[in-house]
């Protein structure tokens, strides 16, 4: 019973950080949208049925059912079609479209609002407004992994000894415990024991577990491993011996999927614990967090055909395989189960929450309508037309028709909710689990 509330709680919380994602993105077109006096009828949370709503000044902020989303109402988001009308009906389903985004923009206009129009601010205004929601993401997922690391910390690897291992076994063969014929392994050969921690290897100072992993790696035979032991320093002499272990990326990463390289081995287990990280050590894993965001969104449309057979063949879910809102939830659920500490779960969902927004933040960055990055594309695209036409000394070009871009913009739509009903199955059907 105990597990089935804190699986509910879980989901729970993920829920609220969800919600509290998609309110600071809409607050951050909100506030720039007001500051440049572009009026804002609507700061909704969510999509479908209104749950609860409250008029403030001229803005109405509400909650809605599906929690998948947001958005906020500017007027005037598109310019009036080339005859200057704002409506013109066509029989063309193309022209249709263009024609209702253009009408829909000016639905709640109102007498003296034709100066507080979405496209009669320059350019570099309508960026700022468009890119404040994914940039408020960012920083939140900035303040939240900056904060956890730097005050939680994360459980890592240190160089005290938490195990000997008695013989020498392949880790390719994913098994503990000793068989007859398996050589003794140089840990336990030399005297290394439970408690010792490793403070110098071949005479060289060791203080971090990465740096030790690297020499017993690039070791094989006569070493000098130095312990502290009940307050002395102790020498050991293993003879290191070559095993096949998991391989390393540059930044002492294992590789994945994992590979098995020979290396040298040493055979003990080392001892982890949650230590904060330093503002540098932070620094450094948000910008590969970010670099790896970039990489995802790069080779997502990759990941689609593993996707569709682990929902609907006979496939297994990759473990970097895409997960949406449910499939997070269920995550977040699952974690709350765990047996850990209590500072590694909330770092844990933490980082699910800085991995999210991170999400957005890019999403959203891409150069296609209807996200955000699409229409600050419109209106580089503007100033550089004008600013073109400037050095020639040509006629002023105009504001960029960026309604005239709808088609394609439900295209992409239309290949989102694809995907996004693709990833919801998986969720359902196939999850990827943490347990």
């Amino acid at each position: 019973m105990t597990e089935m509330l804190l699986y509910a709680l879980g989901i729970v919380l993920f829920a609220l950080g969800l919600l509290v994602s998609i309110a600071w993105h809409e607050l951050g077109h909100l506030s720039t949208a007001k500051l440049f006096g572009i009026r804002v009828p609507q700061y909704m949370v969510g999509f479908g049925p209104t749950i609860w709503s409250r008029k403030r000044g001229e803005t109405e902020y509400g909650i809605k059912a599906i929690p998948a989303g947001g958005y906020i109402r500017m007027i005037g988001m598109f310019p009036p079609g080339e005859d200057g009308k704002i409506e013109a009906r066509s029989t063309s389903p193309w022209r249709s479209m263009i024609e209702d985004a253009r009408e829909a923009s000016y639905e709640e206009l109102l007498p003296g609002d034709e100066t507080r129009l979405f496209y009669t601010r320059k350019p570099w205004k309508r960026v700022i407004v468009m890119f404040a929601g994914p940039f408020m993401n960012l920083v939140l997922a900035a303040v939240l992994f900056f904060g956890s690391m730097m005050t939680l910390g994360i459980e890592g690897q240190t160089t005290q000894v938490a195990g000997v291992q008695k013989c020498v076994i392949k880790q390719s063969e994913k098994r503990d415990t000793c068989k007859a014929g398996d050589p003794v392994s140089p840990a336990f050969k030399a005297g290394l024991k439970d408690g010792d921690k490793i403070v110098a290897f071949n005479g060289a100072p060791v203080s971090d577990w990465d740096t030790l992993s690297d020499r017993i790696r690039h070791t094989i035979g006569p070493a000098t491993v130095t312990v502290e032991r009940a307050g002395q320093r102790i020498d050991l002499h293993p003879t290191l011996v070559s095993n096949s272990v998991p391989k390393k990326d540059a930044d002492g990463k294992v590789v994945q999927p994992v590979t098995y390289v020979d290396a040298g081995y040493l055979g003990f287990a080392s001892k982890t614990e949650v230590a904060p990280l330093s503002f540098g050590e932070t620094t450094e894993r948000m910008t590969d967090l970010m670099e790896n965001g970039v990489h995802s969104v790069i080779a997502l449309p990759g990941k689609i055909p593993g996707l569709w057979d682990a929902t609907f063949g006979d496939g297994e879910r990759a473990e970097d395989s895409p997960v949406g809102v449910v499939g997070a939830a269920r995550i977040t659920g699952e974690l709350m189960t765990v047996e850990a500490p209590k500072t590694t779960i909330l770092v844990m969902f933490m980082n699910l929450l800085v991995m999210f927004n991170v999400s957005l933040f890019l999403f959203n960055m891409l150069p296609l309508l209807p996200l955000d990055g699409g229409h600050i594309a419109g209106a580089l695209w503007e100033s550089l037309r004008r600013h073109v036409a400037r050095i020639f000394k040509r006629p002023d070009p105009g504001p960029f028709d960026v309604a005239k871009l709808m088609p394609a913009a439900y295209v992409v739509a239309g290949v989102f909710v694809c995907f996004t009903l693709l990833v919801l199955a998986a969720d359902i059907v196939n999850p990827v689990k943490i347990t």
